[in-house]
């Protein structure tokens, strides 16, 4: 495999996006669903679609609820175990955010097999690994392709008793707002994928890996 040189791999050069930065914006989103029927809604469904919230909620009985969320996303970072373990963290988190607790995952890998190191891709999944090695739960399996650009990500599954359910759309004027990371982190990752953060910036407080742990696992 003709790969680059490793010391000049930057993984952000082979995405047009990085992080939630990659996802189509909400007027599209409305648009491409707007003639979308409903579909079968049973009432065991507590969450679905209807208020965008974190991940979708299927009671299974009276204290148990199955919570359900995809994400992932091209790179934010340049190291290939950081960019991993920060992806992890960000499916794991939307479990957490419906006061649920993790029980499994199933990893999401797209890789451009011609351009990247088996050895970058292997950091990749290490990173998500040690995500979910710290929340206590397994990467159960998942599914992988051949991609244009590298995409990491996990489908994360978890239960939560519904009568301590948190949803997005409960929000009331007063509640305290807690930020799982400081505000301008998407600034630094946009100014790395253009070559314009500098190596400290890279490395310091604001580096996204610094805060990749934070919503791993609540305490």
């Amino acid at each position: 495999m003709n790969a680059p040189d490793r010391a000049a791999l930057r993984l952000t050069q082979f995405s047009h996006g990085g992080g939630c930065g990659c996802k189509i914006a909400p007027a599209m989103l409305r648009e491409l669903l707007a003639r979308s029927a409903p579909g079968f809604l049973p009432a065991q469904l507590l969450v679905g679609v209807e208020t965008a919230d974190d991940a979708a909620v299927y009671q299974i009985n009276a204290s148990q609820a199955v919570v359900a969320t995809t994400d992932f996303f091209m790179p934010i970072v340049d190291d290939p175990f950081d960019f991993g373990a920060i992806a992890a963290t960000n499916a794991l988190s939307d479990v957490y955010a419906m006061g649920a607790t993790p029980l499994f995952a199933l990893a999401l890998v797209g890789m451009p097999l011609d351009k990247l190191p088996v050895e970058t891709m292997r950091l990749v999944l290490e990173g998500g690994e040690s995500i979910c090695t710290k929340a206590g739960i397994p990467i159960a399996g998942g599914h992988s392709i051949d991609s244009v650009e590298p995409i990491y990500g996990l489908v994360a599954i978890g239960l939560v008793d519904p009568k301590h359910l948190k949803r997005n759309a409960g929000a009331r004027p007063g509640d305290t707002l807690i930020l799982g990371k400081p505000l301008g982190v998407g600034v630094y990752s946009a100014a790395l994928k253009k070559a314009r953060l500098n190596a400290e910036g890279y490395v310091g407080e604001h580096h996204p890996a610094q805060h990749a742990g934070y919503c791993a696992r609540p305490e």
